[in-house]
């Protein structure tokens, strides 16, 4: 096979060997180095502030921050706001209740869409194109659209006063979603694995238990983390569907967060902000590395 000599270039007495270094890139101008080190922190006190301001806040007692500068440090550091929060606020009974709601609705809008993904791309029968723009068609309606005949259907049948309404219509609204984003992962993975598992013997069922789930695990961290923020963070379908204060979840909690006789206490109210946004912000931190780490490694080996 012919390859293509470069040649070396000798250093002027002509008599070494060594070849001349090529000179070094030229650095990026100082000014331009300041640019991106003034945006970056324009966007860092953006995004930072206002979570410092919240926390600050939730220390601060009802008559601080009522009379007080809205941006001056707590007079009184009121750690027990958290424990009102938790406890006469109720915020751990809706946890609790976004909990049970999200988790199920996220089992199985992953499961039903991981299936319906691996029918839609792998496998082969007529009409999936068309069923494949049906689901692509459930993306275009809007939520609020389906509120009130899913309300006299859930009331009809018995379910209003459970958290089944919520579970079912988290499932059915992320459905779509989660079908385009498995069955667009699906594209990516080679035919030939399916096709060697066939030949091996192996069902459907079993090439998508035991040879489709690992390969996409990482598409579904990645939806189920995408998902997991739509549903945690609704207030519309929670504020329809919960008509009972036990079945409360955590948005409509805040939303209606009220202390003795009525009245707002703002500490314990921007405690139980904080405890939402910095629990999920957590949760977020956590799973996002998960996500980089199986994104980068790759579905296959050797």
């Amino acid at each position: 096979m012919a390859t293509i000599d470069t040649p070396v270039k000798t250093s002027a007495g002509g008599s070494g060997q060594a070849p001349v270094r090529a000179p070094r890139a030229r650095r990026g101008r100082p000014g331009s180095r300041l640019w991106v080190k003034v945006v970056v922190a324009v966007l860092l006190v953006v995004e930072v502030y206002p979570m410092i301001w919240m926390f600050l806040t939730s220390l601060k007692s009802n008559d601080d921050y009522l009379n007080n500068s809205t941006w001056s440090l707590p007079t009184t550091w009121e750690w027990g706001n958290y424990t009102e929060a938790w406890t006469t606020g109720n915020i751990g009974l809706y946890v609790q209740n976004s909990l049970l709601a999200v988790v199920p609705a996220l089992a199985l809008m992953l499961l039903l869409g991981t299936a319906a993904g691996f029918a839609l791309q792998v496998m082969v029968w007529k009409g999936r194109s068309l069923t494949l723009l049906v689901f692509l068609a459930g993306m275009m309606v809007p939520p609020q659209m389906i509120l009130l005949p899913l309300f006299t259907v859930y009331f009809q049948t018995g379910l209003s006063g459970t958290l089944w309404p919520l579970i079912l219509t988290y499932t059915g609204t992320g459905l779509p979603l989660t079908v385009f984003m498995m069955a667009t992962y699906y594209r990516s993975v080679p035919r030939e694995l399916f096709e060697a598992a066939t030949i091996d013997g192996a069902g459907i069922l079993r090439a998508f238990w035991t040879i489709s789930l690992p390969l996409v695990r990482n598409a579904l961290l990645t939806v189920g983390l995408v998902q997991f923020f739509f549903i945690w963070n609704d207030l519309l379908i929670a504020l329809t569907f919960t008509n009972n204060q036990d079945l409360r979840t955590i948005q409509v909690g805040l939303l209606n967060f009220t202390g003795d006789f009525g009245a707002t206490q703002y500490g314990p109210l921007f405690a139980a902000i904080c405890i939402n946004v910095f629990g999920t912000l957590l949760i977020y931190l956590f799973l996002n590395q998960k996500v980089m780490k199986g994104l980068t490694s790759g579905a296959l080996k050797g």
